[in-house]
C-alpha cells in the first residue's frame, strides 16, 4: 500500500472519529470563545498592537494548540486502552504514515478553532487589522501549522513511550502555550525559561506571524532561519525516537496497558 493511500486512509478515518467525540466538539467549537473573552479582557485597555498579537492572534493559536494537544496526544492514549496501539504499530502499513494520517486530520480540524477564534474576536471586539502582506501573512500561517504537525509528531512519538499519557497530555497545554509567547511576551519570563523557548520551532512560528500582522523590529530572516533550523532539529528528534520505539518494542512485546 502507497504510503500517501496509508496518510489519506488514516486522516480521513481520524477525522470521523474525532469530529465525532463531545469533548472535541466542546474544545474546538466553545473553547475559541471562551479563551477570546478571557483574553479580549486581560488585553481591552492595551496598545492595539498588543490586542492584535495576544488577543486576535494568541487566541487563535492558543485553540489551535488545545485542540491539536488534546486529540494528537489523546489518541495514542485511547489505542493504548484499546489494546490496538502495538497492532497499528505491528500492521504492514508504516505505522509513521499512520501516525502522520492522525496528527493530520486532526490538525485540519483544529485549524477550525484558529479562525473561529480569530472571528470571535474581530466581532467582539472589532481591533483595526491592517496586514501589511496578504501573502506573506498566508505563508507564515502554513509554516506555523507544519510546526505544530511536527510537534504533534514527536508529542505522539514521546507518549508512546510512556504509560502516563493523561498526565503528560495535561501537563502540555498550558506551560507550552505560555513558553512559546502565545498570550505574552516570552520576554516577561525568567531568563532560563527565554533560553528554553528560543528552542522551540512555535515561539519562531509565531513572531513570524504577529511580524506578518503587526509591524516589529524583526526582519523576515531573522525569524525565518532560527524557525527552520529547530523544525529540522525536532523532525531529527522524531526519527530518533521512533527508532527508540522499535527498539524498545522488540524488548517488551508490546505498547499496550500490559
Amino acid at each position: 500500500m502507497k504510503s500517501s493511500s496509508i496518510v489519506l486512509t488514516s486522516l480521513v478515518l481520524q477525522m470521523k472519529q474525532t469530529f465525532a467525540r463531545d469533548m472535541f466538539k466542546f474544545t474546538m467549537l466553545v473553547g475559541p470563545f471562551l479563551v477570546t473573552i478571557i483574553l479580549g479582557e486581560m488585553y481591552k485597555l492595551s496598545p492595539t498592537d498588543d490586542f492584535i498579537s495576544y488577543v486576535v492572534i494568541g487566541s487563535g493559536m492558543w485553540n489551535l494548540w488545545n485542540s491539536i494537544v488534546f486529540s494528537s496526544a489523546g489518541d495514542i492514549q485511547r489505542e493504548r486502552y484499546s489494546n490496538t496501539l502495538s497492532i497499528i504499530f505491528s500492521a504492514p502499513a508504516d505505522f509513521r504514515m499512520i501516525l502522520l494520517g492522525k496528527v493530520l486530520g486532526n490538525t485540519f480540524l483544529a485549524t477550525m478553532s484558529f479562525f473561529l477564534s480569530v472571528f470571535f474576536a474581530i466581532i467582539l471586539y472589532r481591533p483595526p487589522i491592517n496586514i501589511n502582506n496578504y501573502m506573506f501573512a498566508v505563508f507564515a500561517f502554513v509554516l506555523l501549522i507544519i510546526v505544530f504537525i511536527v510537534m504533534s509528531v514527536v508529542m505522539a512519538y514521546l507518549l508512546t513511550l510512556s504509560r502516563k499519557t493523561t498526565i503528560f497530555m495535561n501537563c502540555l497545554e498550558i506551560p507550552f502555550a505560555l513558553i512559546c509567547g502565545f498570550v505574552f511576551p516570552i520576554e516577561n519570563l525568567p531568563v532560563g525559561v527565554q533560553y528554553l523557548s528560543l528552542t522551540l520551532p512555535p515561539t519562531w512560528a509565531v513572531r513570524l506571524l504577529r511580524y506578518s500582522i503587526v509591524a516589529s523590529s524583526y526582519t523576515f530572516w531573522g525569524l525565518f532561519v532560527p524557525l527552520m533550523v529547530t523544525t529540522v532539529v525536532f523532525v531529527i528528534l522524531s526519527n530518533v525516537l521512533y527508532r527508540i520505539i522499535f527498539k524498545q518494542t522488540k524488548i517488551l512485546g508490546t505498547l499496550d496497558m500490559a
